[in-house]
């Protein structure tokens, strides 16, 4: 089995190499979207697009193995493409790739932006909250669009933001003969529906409303909304620390209050995920609304008791942290438990009876226990300098074992 995949324009066929147009030509089954194969109107082969779903038409293609197959996809099809996809599904020694100059290059080339120094973030099929997270003052942005809306909502979001003042330039049809460029700042873009197909390029510029967030641990309390449960800024990032994120990793935040240190980790990399589990319901729709706020929308919320959620949750974690529930007598050997080898689990507690739990995990497995007191300056009286003392933090932080063959 071969399946071809070539990436076209929007000048469709006219745009490919003669390599790449014979074997267009020489296709028995033609694959792709409506758009993508209706600039194929000559090619004399069956023809499927993408209507039944994913998975249905991979059957399909599975079924036709003994055909010519090819894909008709966008650009570059292994840039947020289908490429990938196929590839999955069917191995790469089964997949042959012949890319065209993608919408990002493109939107770069008119830009006279280098493409190693912009950020590139998609907003088809996915939240626009998405974006949150990429805003800072002077970074450029491509963003890839859902239809014609999306620029509109952008500007809507980026004023929001308090990034009125940045420039936006939505490209429409690029490389197409319809290719048209739209130029403006946010707080005064048009609420209009532009070209469905468009890309939008952003040059990020902060106005006086601006609050830049670093990606770093320890965001400020009042970017969270919370009813005072909450881990504290200062002991957070000791725990994010601890935690010690690394791309692609899995998190679960059990008792997650706030859903502080699940946001802050999935803020790191754009491939960590988290679960956040809190039982209160007034709760986990305060993590949502923080989620979405603080650009991490994919965050999951298990809206469940934690000592259910550590039984019935699927998968194995890279790290777990627990910051509610600590007293419950098991809840930490539970954790531990569901952590894969070589994971990590850290656990805060600030009553006796979490203390005393943190050290019998630490009898029987090992780990460190340490203990954080904050103390912060509290400008009640002008005259004189006063400090505070936080609730004093005991903390544990263990790594699972690997396991060792027999």
């Amino acid at each position: 089995m071969l399946i071809t995949v070539i990436g076209i324009g929007d000048d469709g066929l006219m745009g490919l190499t003669p390599t790449a147009k014979t074997l267009v030509d020489g296709a028995e089954v033609l694959v792709g979207g409506e758009r993508h194969l209706a600039k194929a109107p000559d090619v004399q082969a069956e023809r499927f697009d993408w209507s039944l779903g994913f998975e249905a038409t991979l059957d399909k293609m599975a079924d036709l193995a003994d055909k010519r197959i090819v894909v008709l996809a966008s650009g570059d099809p292994l840039y947020f493409g289908v490429g990938a996809t196929l590839i999955r599904r069917f191995g790469a020694e089964n997949v042959f790739v012949l890319p065209a100059p993608g919408s990002v290059s493109l939107a770069c080339a008119r830009m006279g932006w280098s493409i190693p120094d912009v950020q590139v973030v998609t907003i088809h099929g996915r939240a626009l909250e998405n974006l949150s997270l990429h805003v800072t003052p002077g970074a450029r942005l491509i963003v890839l669009s859902r239809d014609g809306d999306s620029p509109s909502e952008v500007a809507e979001l980026l004023t929001s933001k308090g990034f009125g003042p940045t420039r936006i330039t939505v490209l429409e049809q690029l490389g197409g003969a319809d290719e048209a460029r739209h130029d403006g700042v946010a707080e005064s873009w048009p609420n209009e529906t532009r070209a469905h197909l468009n890309i939008i390029a952003l040059d990020c510029v902060g106005g006086p409303n601006a609050k830049p967030l670093s990606r770093l641990a320890g965001l400020p309390d009042d970017v969270f909304e919370h009813d005072g449960q909450i881990t504290k800024r200062e002991v957070r990032a000791v725990t994010l620390a601890r935690l010690a994120p690394l791309p692609g990793e899995v998190l679960w935040d059990v008792g997650a209050g706030a859903g502080s240190i699940a946001i802050e980790w999935m803020r790191t990399d754009r491939s960590c995920t988290a679960i956040a589990i809190e039982r209160d319901g007034d709760r986990a729709a305060c993590i949502a609304r923080n989620a979405n706020s603080l650009g991490v929308p994919r965050l999951k919320i298990d809206c469940a008791d934690a000592q259910d959620a550590l039984v019935s949750l699927a998968g194995a974690p890279d790290a777990v942290f627990v910051g509610g529930g600590v007293g419950v007598p098991g809840l930490l050997i539970k954790a531990w438990n569901r952590i894969q080898p070589g994971g990590r689990l850290v656990a805060n507690a600030v009553t006796a009876e979490g203390a005393a739990e943190l050290l019998k995990m630490k009898q029987v497995h090992g780990g460190e226990l340490i203990q954080i007191s904050i103390a912060r300056n509290e400008n009640k009286n002008k005259d004189i300098t006063l400090f505070e003392n936080m609730r004093t933090v005991t903390q544990y932080c263990a790594i699972k074992p690997l396991e060792t063959k027999a």
